[in-house]
């Protein structure tokens, strides 16, 4: 929140207009710049010392001038008003087609905001840390700074995490940080285990540090304890990954009493657990992390690429005590020196202002309508999604194999990744991983899932190869 206290004698209107025009006054001089919080309206009549109807009829003069937008349970924020160009905004450019165009739909990309109030909330954003820029362009200590590890706290409170400030730390991404946290806990030809369809990242992570990643066999609640059991007995581990919300690729959600005996046995034999909580914020009532069940055995990973944006490149770590901390500050610096300055600040604005609050809510909303097309389209049972799931894992049938199916649908302009990318042992099941997020928007969504649906009513040969 701006701590801002308007000088009125700067105006010679009634004291509620005064307040108003200290608004603007500030807002050319960039003591205000857009996105700040102003001070709640009872505060700031006890400040100047004036009646709550003053500081009231001033905020609702500011809102009708367009400087400033009033958010019930959140406060009060600057916008800048419809004359940014008067008083020397820059005008808003046209988006570069060179940029609009890139996309990887090799990965799980949640739904990209269409509504133009929320993204001008965004672009607000970026232009209140854009005043800050220079700063933000220094080398600048790892782990994040202070106000960025309070947003990071406010952020984890939303699963019922509530570490210290010494035990956050502020990460270039949840891949860096598992590298990290991987190379620590295990030596070269040593034993992690993780689902055995996983998150591919984590294959790739076990290969560059040459792990022996080891699959467990899963049911429809995760891995089964029993063979964790065993494979503890058998391989000791150094380490268990675990993708326990909206799994990857296959959209499981661990409950409660699966979590609950997973980490019994982990206290047994001492194993270490790697939360990649992905996708733990999306849904509204999910279960409690893993962490808040082991904290001092769990190292946790709340990434922002899921549920804010990719781009973004950010994680929170919540490392399991103080002591573990400290080979991971030396590791994430000599592999990443620090996270983004820029991002950092941008997802910390986010956080305090709400707009992070709405991205989510948005990513909610859009990921249940895109789970309903689905729904509409493919016969029941014929695949396995979960409401707010951002993807389907599709088993296929009518002679289909996992690299006829994908060539089928390259032009089809969503992402459709093999089994093989996602198999830790035995041989990969003839099975895709579809994702219905990214830049593609609903009527191109439900044109390609009919498209898809049509195929699988029919074998390769029928279906044509055309979208």
């Amino acid at each position: 929140m701006k701590t801002w206290k308007p000088d009125l004698t700067r105006s010679r209107s009634p004291r509620y207009m005064a307040i108003a025009d200290v608004i603007e006054m500030d807002l050319r001089s960039g003591n205000l710049v857009v996105g700040d919080r102003l001070p709640p309206q009872r505060e700031l009549a006890k400040v100047l010392g004036v009646d709550f109807t003053t500081v009231a009829r001033g905020y609702l003069e500011a809102q009708k001038r367009g400087l400033v937008s009033s958010h019930v349970g959140r406060g009060t924020f600057v916008t800048g008003g419809a004359d940014k160009e008067r008083r020397g905004f820059v005008s808003e450019a046209a988006p570069d087609p060179r940029r609009t165009s890139i996309v990887d739909f090799s990965m799980n990309m949640p739904p990209e905001p269409d509504d133009p109030e929320l993204i001008a909330r965004m672009r607000e954003g970026l232009t209140a840390v854009a005043t800050n820029l220079l700063p933000l362009l220094r080398y600048q200590g790892f782990g994040g700074a202070g106000m960025d590890k309070e947003a990071a706290a406010v952020w984890l409170n939303r699963r019922g995490l509530v570490p210290s400030q010494e035990r956050i730390f502020v990460t270039p991404g949840a891949h860096p940080a598992l590298l990290a946290i991987l190379g620590m806990l295990a030596k070269p030809g040593e034993t992690v285990l993780s689902e055995n369809i996983t998150y591919p990242g984590m294959r790739s992570i076990a290969a560059q540090l040459r792990l022996n990643l080891v699959g467990l066999p899963m049911d429809e609640d995760g891995i089964l304890p029993a063979a964790f059991a065993e494979a503890c007995e058998m391989d000791k581990p150094k380490a268990l990954y675990l993708n326990p919300i909206l799994q990857n690729p296959m959209t499981l959600t661990i409950p409660e009493r699966r979590r609950e005996e997973i980490c019994a046995l982990a206290r047994k034999y001492g194993v270490p657990i790697v939360e990649d909580d992905a996708y733990g914020f999306v849904p509204l009532h999910a279960p409690a992390p893993l962490a808040a069940i082991a904290p001092d055995l769990t190292w946790y990973i709340g990434g922002l690429s899921k549920c804010v944006g990719a781009g973004l490149r950010l994680a929170y770590v919540v490392a399991p005590d103080t002591k573990a901390a400290w080979p991971f500050v030396s590791a994430m610096r000599a592999n990443t020196v620090m996270a983004s300055p820029l991002s950092v600040a941008l997802a910390t604005r986010w956080i305090e202002d709400g707009t992070a609050d709405s991205m989510l809510q948005f990513i909610r909303a859009e990921a249940a309508a895109r789970q309903a097309l689905v729904a509409g389209i493919l016969p029941k049972g014929s695949y396995r999604g979960d409401p707010l799931g951002f993807n389907i894992w599709l088993p296929l049938t009518e002679g289909w194999t996992r690299s006829t199916f994908g060539s089928h649908m390259r032009s089809a302009g969503i992402g459709v990744v093999a089994s093989d990318a996602f198999t830790v042992d035995g041989p990969a099941p003839e099975a895709v991983r579809v994702c219905l997020g990214g830049p593609i928007q609903r009527p191109a969504l439900k044109a390609a899932l009919e498209f898809m649906g049509h195929a699988l009513e029919t074998s390769p040969e029928m279906a044509g190869s055309f979208f």
